[in-house]
Protein backbone atom coordinates (compact mmCIF):
# COMPACT_ATOMS: atom_id res chain seq x y z
CA UNK A 1 0.00 0.00 0.00
CA UNK A 2 3.01 2.31 -0.03
CA UNK A 3 2.14 3.64 -3.50
CA UNK A 4 -1.51 4.27 -2.50
CA UNK A 5 -2.37 7.98 -2.44
CA UNK A 6 -2.77 9.33 1.09
CA UNK A 7 -6.41 10.25 0.41
CA UNK A 8 -7.16 6.57 -0.28
CA UNK A 9 -5.27 5.39 2.81
CA UNK A 10 -7.67 7.45 4.92
CA UNK A 11 -10.87 6.24 3.23
CA UNK A 12 -13.50 5.61 5.93
CA UNK A 13 -14.71 2.00 6.31
CA UNK A 14 -17.73 1.31 4.14
CA UNK A 15 -16.53 3.70 1.45
CA UNK A 16 -13.87 1.30 0.16
CA UNK A 17 -15.67 0.07 -2.92
CA UNK A 18 -14.98 -0.33 -6.61
CA UNK A 19 -15.64 2.82 -8.63
CA UNK A 20 -18.14 2.27 -11.45
CA UNK A 21 -17.11 4.08 -14.65
CA UNK A 22 -18.37 4.70 -18.18
CA UNK A 23 -21.67 3.06 -19.12
CA UNK A 24 -21.22 0.89 -16.04
CA UNK A 25 -21.61 3.93 -13.75
CA UNK A 26 -25.41 4.12 -14.09
CA UNK A 27 -25.92 0.99 -11.99
CA UNK A 28 -29.73 1.15 -12.12
CA UNK A 29 -29.73 1.19 -15.93
CA UNK A 30 -28.59 -2.42 -16.32
CA UNK A 31 -28.48 -5.79 -14.63
CA UNK A 32 -25.47 -8.07 -14.35
CA UNK A 33 -27.64 -11.17 -14.33
CA UNK A 34 -26.61 -13.64 -16.99
CA UNK A 35 -23.39 -11.98 -18.16
CA UNK A 36 -21.44 -11.27 -14.98
CA UNK A 37 -18.06 -13.01 -14.87
CA UNK A 38 -18.43 -13.56 -11.11
CA UNK A 39 -21.72 -15.40 -11.75
CA UNK A 40 -20.11 -17.51 -14.47
CA UNK A 41 -17.20 -18.41 -12.19
CA UNK A 42 -19.53 -19.37 -9.35
CA UNK A 43 -21.52 -21.61 -11.69
CA UNK A 44 -18.30 -23.61 -12.13
CA UNK A 45 -16.67 -23.52 -8.66
CA UNK A 46 -19.30 -21.94 -6.42
CA UNK A 47 -20.08 -25.00 -4.34
CA UNK A 48 -18.39 -26.33 -1.24
CA UNK A 49 -17.99 -29.73 -2.89
CA UNK A 50 -16.22 -28.26 -5.95
CA UNK A 51 -13.79 -26.29 -3.84
CA UNK A 52 -12.90 -29.10 -1.44
CA UNK A 53 -12.42 -31.48 -4.36
CA UNK A 54 -10.12 -28.91 -5.97
CA UNK A 55 -8.28 -28.57 -2.66
CA UNK A 56 -7.59 -32.29 -2.58
CA UNK A 57 -6.50 -32.40 -6.23
CA UNK A 58 -4.15 -29.47 -5.54
CA UNK A 59 -2.80 -31.52 -2.58
CA UNK A 60 -2.11 -34.42 -4.94
CA UNK A 61 -5.14 -36.71 -4.66
CA UNK A 62 -6.16 -38.10 -8.04
CA UNK A 63 -8.14 -41.26 -7.40
CA UNK A 64 -11.87 -41.33 -6.79
CA UNK A 65 -11.69 -43.33 -3.55
CA UNK A 66 -9.06 -40.96 -2.12
CA UNK A 67 -11.15 -37.94 -3.05
CA UNK A 68 -14.23 -39.43 -1.36
CA UNK A 69 -12.27 -40.32 1.78
CA UNK A 70 -10.38 -37.04 2.08
CA UNK A 71 -13.37 -34.77 1.44
CA UNK A 72 -16.03 -36.64 3.40
CA UNK A 73 -18.40 -36.29 0.44
CA UNK A 74 -20.64 -39.16 -0.55
CA UNK A 75 -19.64 -41.25 -3.56
CA UNK A 76 -22.66 -39.93 -5.46
CA UNK A 77 -21.80 -36.28 -4.73
CA UNK A 78 -18.16 -36.82 -5.60
CA UNK A 79 -18.99 -38.59 -8.86
CA UNK A 80 -21.44 -35.90 -9.93
CA UNK A 81 -19.17 -33.01 -9.05
CA UNK A 82 -16.12 -34.63 -10.72
CA UNK A 83 -18.16 -35.20 -13.88
CA UNK A 84 -19.13 -31.52 -13.90
CA UNK A 85 -15.56 -30.37 -13.20
CA UNK A 86 -14.32 -32.45 -16.13
CA UNK A 87 -17.07 -30.98 -18.36
CA UNK A 88 -16.09 -27.48 -17.21
CA UNK A 89 -12.46 -28.15 -18.10
CA UNK A 90 -11.01 -27.89 -14.58
CA UNK A 91 -10.03 -31.55 -14.39
CA UNK A 92 -9.18 -34.23 -16.91
CA UNK A 93 -9.71 -37.97 -16.61
CA UNK A 94 -6.59 -40.07 -16.99
CA UNK A 95 -6.92 -43.86 -17.19
CA UNK A 96 -4.84 -46.05 -14.90
CA UNK A 97 -4.85 -49.76 -14.13
CA UNK A 98 -3.52 -51.69 -11.20
CA UNK A 99 -2.56 -55.33 -11.82
CA UNK A 100 -5.59 -57.62 -11.85
CA UNK A 101 -8.10 -54.76 -11.62
CA UNK A 102 -10.17 -53.09 -14.34
CA UNK A 103 -9.02 -49.80 -15.83
CA UNK A 104 -10.21 -46.78 -13.85
CA UNK A 105 -9.86 -43.03 -14.19
CA UNK A 106 -7.94 -40.65 -12.01
CA UNK A 107 -8.51 -36.90 -12.02
CA UNK A 108 -5.78 -34.36 -12.73
CA UNK A 109 -5.72 -30.58 -13.00
CA UNK A 110 -5.93 -29.10 -16.47
CA UNK A 111 -4.26 -25.80 -17.37
CA UNK A 112 -7.65 -24.16 -16.73
CA UNK A 113 -7.82 -25.81 -13.30
CA UNK A 114 -4.32 -24.56 -12.47
CA UNK A 115 -5.40 -20.97 -13.19
CA UNK A 116 -7.48 -21.17 -10.00
CA UNK A 117 -4.31 -21.38 -7.89
CA UNK A 118 -4.39 -17.66 -6.89
CA UNK A 119 -8.03 -18.10 -5.84
CA UNK A 120 -7.11 -21.12 -3.72
CA UNK A 121 -4.25 -19.17 -2.10
CA UNK A 122 -6.62 -16.28 -1.35
CA UNK A 123 -9.21 -18.65 0.19
CA UNK A 124 -6.57 -20.36 2.35
CA UNK A 125 -5.29 -16.99 3.54
CA UNK A 126 -8.77 -15.59 4.17
CA UNK A 127 -10.00 -18.80 5.83
CA UNK A 128 -7.04 -18.74 8.21
CA UNK A 129 -8.11 -15.28 9.37
CA UNK A 130 -11.52 -16.54 10.51
CA UNK A 131 -10.22 -18.01 13.78
CA UNK A 132 -8.37 -16.52 16.74
CA UNK A 133 -5.32 -18.66 16.10
CA UNK A 134 -3.89 -19.95 12.84
CA UNK A 135 -5.22 -23.34 11.89
CA UNK A 136 -5.21 -25.61 8.91
CA UNK A 137 -2.56 -25.51 6.26
CA UNK A 138 -0.04 -22.76 5.60
CA UNK A 139 1.07 -22.42 2.00
CA UNK A 140 4.72 -21.38 1.68
CA UNK A 141 7.21 -20.74 -1.11
CA UNK A 142 9.39 -23.84 -1.56
CA UNK A 143 12.37 -21.67 -2.50
CA UNK A 144 12.54 -19.49 0.63
CA UNK A 145 9.92 -20.79 3.07
CA UNK A 146 7.96 -17.53 3.23
CA UNK A 147 4.16 -17.77 3.43
CA UNK A 148 2.22 -17.17 0.22
CA UNK A 149 0.01 -14.10 0.15
CA UNK A 150 -2.74 -13.27 -2.31
CA UNK A 151 -2.80 -9.89 -3.95
CA UNK A 152 -4.19 -7.90 -6.83
CA UNK A 153 -2.01 -6.25 -9.46
CA UNK A 154 -2.71 -4.51 -12.74
CA UNK A 155 -1.10 -5.80 -15.94
CA UNK A 156 1.70 -3.24 -15.47
CA UNK A 157 2.63 -4.77 -12.09
CA UNK A 158 1.20 -2.19 -9.68
CA UNK A 159 -0.36 -3.47 -6.46
CA UNK A 160 -4.00 -2.31 -6.51
CA UNK A 161 -6.27 -1.82 -3.50
CA UNK A 162 -10.06 -1.89 -3.48
CA UNK A 163 -10.59 1.91 -3.63
CA UNK A 164 -8.04 2.11 -6.49
CA UNK A 165 -10.18 -0.19 -8.62
CA UNK A 166 -12.53 0.94 -11.36
CA UNK A 167 -15.11 -1.26 -13.10
CA UNK A 168 -15.89 -0.61 -16.76
CA UNK A 169 -17.72 -2.59 -19.37
CA UNK A 170 -15.22 -4.84 -21.17
CA UNK A 171 -15.87 -3.13 -24.51
CA UNK A 172 -14.83 0.22 -22.94
CA UNK A 173 -11.43 -0.98 -21.74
Amino acid sequence: MECMPEALQNTPPGEEVITLAGAFADRDAWTAEGWCSIERALEVVGTRSAMILLREVYYGATRFEDLVRRTGLSEASTAGRLKQMVADGLLARRPYQEPGVRTRNEYVLTPRGRTLFPVVVALVEWGSSLKDKPSGVRLVHTGCGAPLVAGVRCEKGHDVSLPETEARLAREV
